[in-house]
């Protein structure tokens, strides 16, 4: 979980906008003509194949920035199929860019930038491409009823992730990547989104360096459907935003139904229990409540529901249960009716001398705030784990689960215990308490005034720091892992300065492995530093990087 807040995290890292690459801020033409991206806008997330056209981008990145050195203003770039689109709004979705453009032509492709609000778009020819342009540049030309800009792209072509060779290509897979996915994301949601677009067959969640998915649908135009209505649509309010290409594979194979993977082609899949009370209904709404803030409204639809199958009812809205604090009754209500859930976690494998209550904080802080950790007298190397909500739970649970810490795997699910009550507590070898309330930490980074800022990231290699000392070197911080007795940082990365009056540093450490940076992480994560001069100590803060490598 990174906080977009120190923008030198979107600038650093390096690589360009697919998974496994450096999330970091591209220029294109809206910062070559003056205007800003918003602060806290992050890159696309990664990806696991590059199926984000990262080429495309990079190629004309580079251009841009070497403005006249190949004698070409980037002000008036020569003319080419590829048109790139900026000041869209943050509802548009592909389909929105397809009705309004292709008045002008044929389109060829379309690449979604959301979190940019931006995209390319790639016509069958030049002369489509011009008039688009130069319509644009005469009137206004609105997508979703907003003015959106357009200049050609210094690129020639849209490169694809998959069937390069064949530009018209198509595929009944889709391959979804799901972009900072604060909430869990299961077959039963996925469904939820898809099906009313088109006959879903069978879903695949897989997650390496995010969340992606796979969903095979009935046909070729069911799949092609569904890319111009979701492409860019945000599954929950803000959150969870869907990037979607043609997957390699023309066919799934499932090997077993759960919420991971699911085949809806067999008759049992049809009678399932857990689908009870539910419609078959989609995005587009605000999550439940996590009792930390008001329950917001819920959103309809996209303005492009018009895509929906015509020979099905489909609701307008979905409704999901009103989760209220903790200290009520519904503390035990279930999440999308997949039976019991609970805000506690049990994690067990933990190491016996290095691992205290506050080192389970420090890394089950980044999914979710953390409210009480107790060590269980009874099975050594077992904690419970209290956290601000059932989904902070799923989230641990979806990122932790199996990694390694000190030559120790853990083992992270959700306890039966629907709280965390402070018996027999006893001292761990460290000295430190066998329980320990951080209900009341400023650590926590889920507060309603912060949880905006947070990204979900899974364990990485690279840790992102902030909050350091501004006058905190690398010889210092290694030191500090040697004071600690943790893996040191192999490669070492200051942002640029922030704005004057800035008192703090942030960068990037990359370690050999993840499990170094997650030990590391673990004991390190809000650290105490204390400088000259300075009557209060900065807090070391650590998370784990979008950026795989430095």
């Amino acid at each position: 979980m990174e906080e977009t807040e120190d923008r030198g995290e979107l600038g650093g890292g390096g690589g360009g906008g697919g998974y496994h690459r450096a999330a970091k801020r591209l220029r294109t033409e809206e910062e070559a003509g003056g205007e800003e991206l918003e602060d806290g806008e992050e890159e696309d997330e990664e990806d696991s194949a590059g199926e984000e056209a990262a080429g495309s981008r990079s190629t004309e990145d580079r251009s841009r920035r070497s403005g006249g050195k190949d004698g070409v203003d980037s002000h008036r770039i020569p003319p080419s199929p590829v048109v790139h689109v900026r000041g869209l709004c943050d509802a548009v979705v592909e389909a929105d860019l397809v009705e309004a453009l292709d008045k002008f032509g044929n389109i060829c492709y379309v690449m979604m930038m959301p979190f940019k609000r931006q995209a390319l778009v790639e016509f069958d020819s030049v002369e489509s491409a011009e008039r688009c342009v130069s319509r644009g540049a005469r009137e206004p030309v609105c997508v979703a009823e907003q003015q959106a800009f357009f200049n050609f792209s210094t690129s020639q072509r849209i490169t694809r992730p998959t069937n390069a060779d064949d530009p018209t290509s198509r595929n009944k897979v889709l391959l979804l990547s799901v972009q900072n996915p604060l909430y869990p994301i299961t077959t039963d949601v996925l469904y939820n989104v898809c099906n009313p677009l088109g006959n879903v067959l069978r879903i695949v969640i897989f997650k390496r360096n995010g969340i992606q998915a796979m969903v095979e649908f009935e046909s070729v135009e069911d799949a092609q459907k569904a890319k111009l209505s979701l492409n860019g649509a945000d599954i929950y309010a803000g959150c969870c935003t869907l990037k979607i290409e043609y997957a390699r594979p023309n066919r799934l194979n499932v090997v077993r139904n759960d919420t991971s993977s699911w085949d809806y082609s067999k008759p049992l899949v049809l009678q399932r229990e857990r689908a009870k009370g539910r419609q078959r209904q989609a995005i587009l709404g605000e999550h439940p409540s996590n009792g930390y803030g008001p329950h917001c409204p819920l959103l309809p639809l996209p303005a492009n529901s018009r895509y929906r199958r015509s020979s099905e009812e489909v609701q307008d809205m979905i409704s999901y249960p009103l989760l209220l604090p903790k200290t009520s009754s519904s503390s035990s209500s279930s999440f999308l009716c997949h039976g019991a859930s609970s805000s506690v976690s049990m994690v067990s494998g933990l190491h016996p001398t290095k691992m205290n209550c506050s080192c389970i904080f420090n890394l089950f802080c980044l999914y979710g705030n953390v409210e009480k950790v107790k060590f269980m007298k009874s099975v050594p190397g077992t904690a419970l784990v209290e956290m601000g909500d059932e989904y902070a739970v799923d989230r641990a649970v979806t990122h932790l689960n199996g990694i390694k810490v000190f030559g120790k795997k853990l083992n992270v699910c959700v306890s039966k215990q629907q709280s965390v009550i402070p018996s027999q507590v006893f001292e761990l070898p460290d000295g430190s308490s066998s329980y320990h309330d951080f209900s009341l930490t400023r650590n926590n980074r889920f507060s309603s005034a912060q949880s905006s800022r947070n990204i979900i990231q899974p364990p990485a290699a690279v840790l992102h720091f902030y909050n350091a000392p501004p006058t905190l070197s690398q010889h210092q911080l290694l030191k500090l892992c040697t004071e600690h007795n943790v893996p040191a940082f192999t490669k070492f990365k200051v942002f640029d300065a922030k704005p004057a009056g800035s008192k703090t540093l942030s960068g990037l450490l990359e370690f050999d492995s993840k499990t170094e940076a997650v030990e590391t992480l673990t004991v390190l994560n809000h650290h105490q530093i204390r400088i000259p001069n300075s009557s209060n100590p900065f807090t070391l803060k650590l998370c784990f990087s979008t950026s795989s490598h430095l």
